[in-house]
């Protein structure tokens, strides 16, 4: 063989190209899927994982726990509307997250977590490994809505392909996958561009005679009532219309605030918990509800249900929840918009401005009830209530954690557009969210975030002020300290029991936030917020605003 016919041969231009990894196609899979960020803390065991990161595409955000990941991707689901992605290690990457998991799948947060586990060799051995945890997957079962273990390289394309689609419909959640670390290295069989992703499954409508007796029902009602759940969270244009089309109040839980403008005349906000509302709700003649679930955590923790006196018409992608907490007279197992649309369309046109008028002003009066129920006892945070929305910018996404306030704002701070309100105030209702919730939305969303988090809480997930510093979000976050868990203390006191444990001591947090990169300050009245959250928002980087709570 000649020495040119020898070159030709070993050209790199001819050479085969080596195969990608199963953590290449992993990350080029996730693109492919829309997703832009990930949010996790390496580990030894996903040093593998993490080579296939760099020119993914993907932005990789550490937080400082994985339980602050798990919040953060929550918090960017609930902001996007696409899911949140974690990437956790084997053992206690897990379980340091599961709180944060279990939130999300109370409130049916989308969020995928990939994880690491044991090389398949050592699977059920017990040879004590470096984090090994035995039967990993069982830690998490009780809080996902999917998993799977990926035992071949090859398994991974179709195992992400199932979790897209049980994270779009019809209820979803945290899916966990796991995958042994001796296969990340692994070779695929395929060149990177052969993998795709698959496009999620539509969204199912109405069936036609279904929505024509709905809107038969609606058409002659005389004093209808529409209660709008979170999964309605892309229907916000359609629910005003047919607010305005039946001149008929609507109602939404505090995972739907702000889906109807709250300034909307027929709007009566998040205030399903008080008793001129449930009255309302109650005497109605029909009740259309709409991807809620008529659980005490929609009614903010009032335990009974409504006594219907009307037919109750239920719209839900999920059939077991159109007859969960209460029985139908029309059961819709369809999608919030498209059912929407349907209905519109079946109900005629008329000039209802009379009856819009009497509904507009039955409305003002029901929230004028409203504030003389929810008011007495914490007459001294109304005023912060009204400060928090004058410094809030219309289109602000308000991120709360369980404190006194945030129980306030639920109720009496308007929200203008859907994905506006993040809370844990009820649900799972864990402790520590709203930091790193606000910053997962705030990663997500162009829109600007404040986050409201107590003394006690924020003690929780502190440290994920560096991420927010690295990140140099102009975010503020707000904390208000009452000294302790002033929630738990005034229960005690009502109970009569002695006060234990609930009084604090707290840290310097705004010598705290400094030390961290971020800037603080510490302000006593309202008349101080706006200004604070301004400032906040010209800053390149978090701004920690301290308030102290009045006695």
């Amino acid at each position: 063989m000649s020495s040119a016919a020898s070159q030709t041969t070993s050209s790199p231009s001819t050479a085969q190209q080596p195969l990608p990894s199963c953590a290449q196609v992993l990350m080029y899979l996730l693109r492919q899927y829309d997703v832009d960020t990930v949010f996790g803390i390496p580990g030894v065991h996903t040093i593998e994982l993490y080579r296939g990161l760099p020119g993914s595409g993907l932005i990789h955000i550490t937080p400082r726990h994985e339980q602050g990941a798990a919040f953060m991707a929550d918090g960017y689901a609930r902001a996007s509307g696409k899911p949140g992605v974690c990437f956790l290690i084997t053992g206690p990457g897990v379980t340091n997250a599961a709180t944060a998991m279990a939130q999300a799948f109370s409130d049916s947060i989308p969020m995928l977590v990939i994880s690491a586990v044991n090389r398949r060799e050592d699977l059920g051995t017990g040879r004590g490994r470096l984090h090994e945890l035995p039967r990993q997957q069982d830690v998490t079962r009780g809080f996902c809505v999917w998993q799977h273990a990926v035992t071949s390289a090859e398994q991974l394309p179709e195992t992400l392909a199932r979790a897209f689609q049980v994270m779009h419909a019809p209820r979803p959640g945290p899916v966990h996958i796991e995958i042994p670390i001796d296969l990340f290295p692994a070779p695929m069989q395929r060149p990177l561009a052969d993998y795709r992703a698959v496009a999620p499954t539509a969204l199912p409508a109405a069936a036609a005679d279904t929505v024509a007796t709905a809107a038969k029902w609606l058409g002659a009602a005389k004093n209808p009532v529409i209660l709008l759940g979170g999964g309605a969270q892309e229907a916000g244009k359609e629910a005003t219309a047919l607010t305005e089309k039946l001149a008929a109040p609507v109602f939404q839980s505090l995972a739907a605030k702000g889906i109807v403008d709250e300034r909307h005349p027929l709007c009566g906000g998040a205030n399903l918990s008080f008793s001129n509302v449930r009255e309302r709700i109650e005497n109605a003649d029909v009740v259309l509800a709409v991807a809620t679930e008529l659980a005490e955590t929609d009614r903010n923790l009032v335990r009974d249900n409504y006594a219907f006196n009307g037919k109750v018409i239920r719209v839900d992608l999920d059939p077991a929840q159109l007859v969960c907490n209460a029985n139908p007279d029309l059961a819709i197992c369809a999608d919030a918009k498209a059912t929407l649309e349907q209905l519109l369309d079946a109900l005629p046109t008329k000039d209802n401005t009379k009856a819009q008028q009497q509904t507009a002003t039955e409305v003002e009066e029901l929230l004028r009830g409203c504030r003389n129920e929810w008011w007495p006892g914490s007459e001294g945070r109304y005023p912060w209530v009204q400060a928090l929305r004058d410094a809030l910018p219309e289109n602000g996404i308000f991120v709360t954690d369980s404190t006194q306030l945030a129980y306030n704002t639920n109720h009496a701070l308007r929200l203008f557009q859907p994905r506006s309100h993040i809370t844990c105030t009820t649900g799972y209702g864990t402790l520590g969210f709203a930091l790193p919730a606000a910053i997962g939305a705030a990663l997500a969303s162009p829109r600007p975030v404040i986050g409201l988090i107590g003394d006690g809480g924020i003690m929780f997930t502190l440290g994920e002020l560096a991420a927010a510093v690295e990140q140099k979000l102009s975010l503020p976050i707000l904390v208000w300290n009452n000294s302790g868990y002033g929630e738990i203390r005034d229960f005690m006191d009502e109970a009569a029991v002695e006060q234990e444990g609930v009084n604090l001591h707290a840290p310097d947090f705004v010598g705290l936030a400094r030390s961290f990169g971020a800037e603080g300050c510490r302000i006593d009245s309202p008349e101080q917020l706006s200004e604070a959250v301004a400032d906040a928002f010209a800053r390149k980087g978090p701004t920690l605003i301290e308030i102290t709570a009045p006695s």
